[in-house]
This record gives structure tokens, C-alpha cells and sequence, in this order.
């Protein structure tokens, strides 16, 4: 169980890392006046860091085997959880705001294509990969809750 949380969480980050990658290319802090985006960069950052450092003690609970990392790890990742959710109720309202004003133009004979609507950089986020990062973190915070307290062994 412990090896597949690994797995779950090291997948969660690969996920997160494309959607950071994402953000950071569409993010333009000039064109955020007309687009302002919804996940400020504090928020961004630290769910990010946080993930990253509670799976560097996740890992170190595999080596050394010490129960406290386990539960240093579970309150870390509830922290992520939370700032994740926080992320995902704002890009929601992007998405649903800005899902039917940035859908490509049909252009007739001799128009020209015509710039849409700004839109904030996480408007850009393809939603089955926002959706396995989630189920990704689901599983994780799931099997380390399950360790921390000591079911199915390891």
C-alpha cells in the first residue's frame, strides 16, 4: 500500500507539474488587467511546494519506517487537498465563465480570423487532466490515511 501511494502521489505531481506548466506559459502579468486570473501565484505556489515536500517526507517514511512521517505526510497533504480545492472551486467558475465565449469561430470566405475574448491562463487547463490530478489525489490522501493508522500493513 505504501509503494502504490508513491505511486499515486508521484503521479498526482507529474499531473500538477503540466498544469503549473500550463499556468505559467498562458500567465502574462501586462495581459492579466483584461484576464485577471483567479489562482493568485501565493496559491499556486504553495499547493505545489507543499505537494512536493510532503512527498520528500513521504519518501523519507519509506526509508526510515518512523510512523510520525506518516502522519507528517497526512497533514501536509490534507493542507495541499485543501489549497487544491480552493484552486479547483475558482477555476470552475473560469471554466464555466469563459466555456462558451472562447470556442473557435466558423470564418466564412475572405474573413479574417478575429481575436476572442481574454482569458485568464487556467481557462486553458484540459479538464481530463485536472480530473485524474484530482483522482490521483484522492487515492493518495486515501492510502496514506490508511497507513497513518495502520491498515492493511504494508
Amino acid at each position: 500500500m505504501t509503494i502504490f501511494a508513491l505511486i499515486t502521489w508521484i503521479g498526482a505531481v507529474a499531473l500538477g507539474s503540466y498544469l503549473l506548466a500550463i499556468w505559467l506559459i498562458e500567465y502574462d502579468a501586462d495581459f492579466q488587467a483584461s484576464a485577471k486570473t483567479r489562482l493568485p501565484v501565493p496559491l499556486i505556489s504553495s499547493h505545489a511546494l507543499l505537494a512536493v515536500a510532503g512527498l520528500a517526507v513521504w519518501l523519507g517514511y519509506l526509508v526510515l519506517g518512523q510512523d510520525r512521517l506518516a502522519w507528517i505526510s497526512l497533514i501536509v497533504l490534507v493542507v495541499v487537498a485543501v489549497l487544491g480545492l480552493t484552486m479547483a472551486v475558482r477555476w470552475i467558475g473560469v471554466y464555466r465563465r469563459f466555456r462558451l465565449t472562447s470556442r473557435p469561430r466558423l470564418l466564412g470566405p475572405r474573413q479574417l480570423p478575429r481575436t476572442g475574448p481574454a482569458v485568464p491562463p487556467e481557462r486553458n487547463f484540459p479538464v481530463p487532466v485536472i480530473l485524474i490530478h484530482g483522482l490521483f489525489a484522492v487515492t493518495t490522501i486515501t492510502l496514506i490515511l490508511l497507513t497513518a493508522f495502520g491498515v492493511g500493513g504494508s
